[in-house]
């Protein structure tokens, strides 16, 4: 099976070809970086209201961004596997017919 190149493959109408697998590691660090802003946020905010809250919230913020990248780095995998497993059932389907 020929590979197209990105553009040919996001404006392939007949979605014969994946981009997620190949955006995946884009759609990870972009997560991380939402995920880091929202918490400095949360933590600039929780100090404009109260310095002890502030200071609360900045000892909390790495396990945050923590649980954060955890569950990005889970769903990015997930969504990756079931990619994959629909690549390689369309192979084993292919090698089929041809036997």
């Amino acid at each position: 099976m020929k590979h197209k190149g990105f553009l040919a493959a996001l404006f392939d109408l007949s979605f014969s070809e994946f981009i997620t697998t190949k955006l995946i590691r884009l759609i990870y660090a972009v997560s991380l970086v939402i995920s880091g802003l929202v918490i400095l946020a949360g933590v600039v905010l929780v100090f404009s209201r109260s310095i002890v809250g502030g200071i609360i919230a900045l000892l909390l913020a790495p396990i945050a961004f923590m649980l954060s990248a955890l569950g990005a780095r889970v769903w990015t995998e997930l969504l990756i596997v079931i990619f994959r497993i629909a690549e390689n059932t369309g192979e084993i389907a292919r090698a089929t017919r041809a036997e």
